[in-house]
């Protein structure tokens, strides 16, 4: 639809359909891929709560790490339905994925080389049955992680990317080059050449998701720039005798604390949030209107009394309901209430006086009797207080 504005600002609407927007030279969309929503510790994401992950903050406290969030973010991408980020989730796909399985095939890979052959590309030998079956795994990489990114399945194609460092790591691990360097160097050399090819390739499959760990890898591996995309599967990109660069960790691990801090920003904000909420409350609070006229003898039908804590507990699956033993001066009586939202430690309620309403019919409630109510006042922020009296009075006296 769209809007023209005539003469005396008379407004016309005018559909235009796709074929006239061609004609006109447009290239039309024909797939507009779209995401749910995406959580932040089991809450909406929302910048003016500041209940967020800030990108100049996070560089700050992660320096060097902007692929761990965009891997992290990807393997969470909503495609199909509501996620939740999570800094827990955070630190084990860092250090359970990024760290054991990518970065520690090709830390690996590497050290050996510069153990053995004094940082340069071995010479490839024959090749096994099983080099093979290892090579015959990852061949068609590029066409796998083509149809995935092509169809938008963003998520699927970077654990398509992980599971080309599973298969360098398998084979480094069932082939054992550092037991072999002692009696057989050329199979060693063999193995070696071979790992070194996959890191090659994890290089540029990984570019569409951790450009920056990308980059660092082709420059400790000297991968020439000439290689790329249409490359992906091959195994003669890394040429014998060819030097290595400058080996260092590609990921690093990160600890608690880390997280701990990141959690207890969170922590703090929902606080200040919680806290902003209840002073806006008691800005804009109003009394409620006063309801309609009703007289003494109405009022004097509630027999209401004072009673003393005795227990009060959480009622068992059950949000909402607390559990009162109270001492009412008479037998004893149980009463549930429904304020356990607004008191969190219901233990601070043992030994204050309290008023209920003892003449109200006993009620079923997740199978306990209830035998009254509670009298509790709504405070401006919702919160739920129960009633008590000034100075200690007798167990069941009246209040009229």
């Amino acid at each position: 639809m769209i809007h023209f504005i005539g003469k005396d600002n008379i407004v016309f609407h005018c559909i235009v359909f796709p074929a006239m927007l061609k004609a006109q030279g447009y290239n039309l969309p024909d797939n507009v891929p779209s995401n749910e929503f995406l959580n932040l510790e089991g809450d909406k994401i929302s910048t003016s709560r500041n209940w967020a992950v800030w990108l100049n903050e996070y560089l700050e406290d992660f320096p060097g790490k902007q692929d761990v969030l965009r891997y992290v973010l990807t393997a969470n991408a909503p495609e199909t339905k509501d996620n939740d980020f999570t800094w827990a989730d955070f630190q084990a796909r860092n250090n359970n994925e990024l760290v054991a399985i990518y970065g520690n095939f090709i830390n690996r890979a590497l050290v050996l080389t510069n153990k053995y052959f004094e940082g340069h590309i071995p010479a490839c030998g024959e090749l096994t049955d099983y080099d093979k079956e290892t090579i015959e795994e990852f061949k068609n990489v590029k066409a796998t992680l083509e149809q995935l990114l092509e169809n938008f399945r963003f998520r699927d194609a970077q654990k398509e990317a992980m599971n080309l460092a599973r298969i360098g790591n398998k084979y480094l691990a069932d082939t054992e080059p550092w037991k072999l360097a002692k009696t057989d160097m050329n199979r060693t050399a063999t193995i070696l050449h071979l790992s070194l090819q996959i890191a090659a390739n994890l290089a540029i499959a990984f570019e569409p998701f951790l450009p920056f760990s990308s980059e660092k890898l082709r420059a400790m591996l000297r991968l020439d720039e000439s290689f790329g995309w249409e490359d992906l599967g091959r195994i003669d990109m890394l040429k014998e005798g060819q030097a290595l660069g400058e080996v260092s960790l590609l990921f690093e691990k990160i600890e608690d604390n880390a997280i701990q801090a990141q959690l207890d920003r969170l922590e703090r904000i929902k606080k200040e949030n919680e806290e902003a909420v209840k002073a806006e409350a008691l800005k804009n609070w109003r009394p409620e209107p006063v309801k309609e006229f009703t007289n003494i003898d109405e009022f004097e039908k509630n027999d209401i009394r004072v009673a003393t804590v005795l227990e009060c507990t959480n009622v068992k699956k059950s949000e909402r309901l607390l559990q009162f033993k109270l001492d009412d001066g008479m037998c004893g009586r149980t009463i549930l209430s429904g304020i356990a939202q607004s008191y969190p430690d219901p233990s601070v309620l043992v030994g204050k006086q309290v008023l209920f309403i003892a003449n109200f019919p006993p009620r079923k409630m997740m199978g306990v009797e209830s035998q009254g109510m509670i009298l509790s006042a709504v405070d401006a922020d919702g919160k739920l207080v129960v009633t008590t009296v000034s100075t200690p009075v007798k167990n069941g006296a009246q209040v009229g």
